[in-house]
């Protein structure tokens, strides 16, 4: 499926064009990609989009800055309308070369949804998209890579926890599982996905948690829902990693301390 089954993109008249495709929760649109720039953004639900490996959450505060011709996958975690603003590349004056965030206030929010009506005068509505370029500003946040691994006895036990992130099950426990001993999947791991066991591990758990928290779940609940004992050892684990608080990495207002490399 792509977005143009799920919706025609309507024309207009200036260099902005507003693309409106309902997603129901947990359909993905397959990788695609476009010759125009797109911004992607839902008023309502919790939007995914996955560049290789790396995959960012985009509650309604939040939109992503996908460059032309860049591959990518869209998904909802729970019913949403996906609203795409895509933009001529020779035209807009923005020069940003990846993926990118933007924070979405009740402004830009207004005028997405103004810009999508079709009963815009044309000086109208650049005079609207002259305003709506001014405000997209890049969020200070880093997306949590979780490599996809390529062996399959690491991949086996990849699927496993990624179909259930609160397995706690050891390193020892999962090697057994796929038949190998426990220093071979400690550097199966390393050599497949560049990160050890643990670290692949936690940002998992850290991206699975980050949906559910967009979508208003405790961190309580979440925490349980991810592998950790204690809220506190969730926040402790994200900051750690991330560089920042979940409320504050989803929010848009993060100031990064250096992550932990290590892990």
């Amino acid at each position: 499926m792509s977005e143009d089954d799920l919706g025609a993109v309507p024309p207009g008249a200036g260099t902005i064009v507003v693309g409106s495709f309902p997603l129901s929760s947990g359909q993905w649109i397959p990788p695609h990609s476009h010759t125009k720039h797109q911004l992607a953004w839902s008023r309502h639900g919790v939007l995914g989009i996955a560049v290789e490996d790396t995959y960012w959450v985009l509650p309604p505060t939040r939109a992503l800055w996908v460059p032309a011709g860049v591959v990518h996958r869209t998904g909802a975690t729970r019913d949403a309308v996906l609203r795409c603003l895509y933009l001529e590349p020779d035209q807009c004056g923005l020069d940003w070369t990846g993926p990118t965030p933007v924070g979405v206030n009740g402004l830009l929010a207004h005028l997405i949804e103004y810009l999508s009506r079709q009963d815009l005068a044309d000086d109208v509505r650049l005079r609207a998209e002259a305003v709506v370029l001014d405000l997209l500003h890049p969020l200070p946040t880093m997306p949590i890579d979780v490599p996809r691994p390529v062996d399959g006895r690491v991949r086996a036990v990849a699927d496993a926890l990624l179909a259930d992130p609160a397995d706690r099950r050891s390193l020892e426990a999962h090697a057994r599982a796929v038949g190998v001993g426990r220093r071979t999947l400690t550097r199966l791991f390393v050599e497949d996905t560049g990160m050890s066991f643990d670290r692949w591990r936690t940002h998992m758990r850290l991206r699975a948690a980050l949906p559910l928290l967009a979508e208003g779940q405790s961190v309580a609940r979440v925490a349980h829902a991810t592998g950790y004992a204690t809220s506190s050892a969730f926040l402790a684990a994200f900051r750690r990693t991330v560089g920042t608080s979940p409320r504050r990495y989803l929010d848009g207002d993060a100031v990064f301390e250096a992550p932990d490399s290590s892990l």
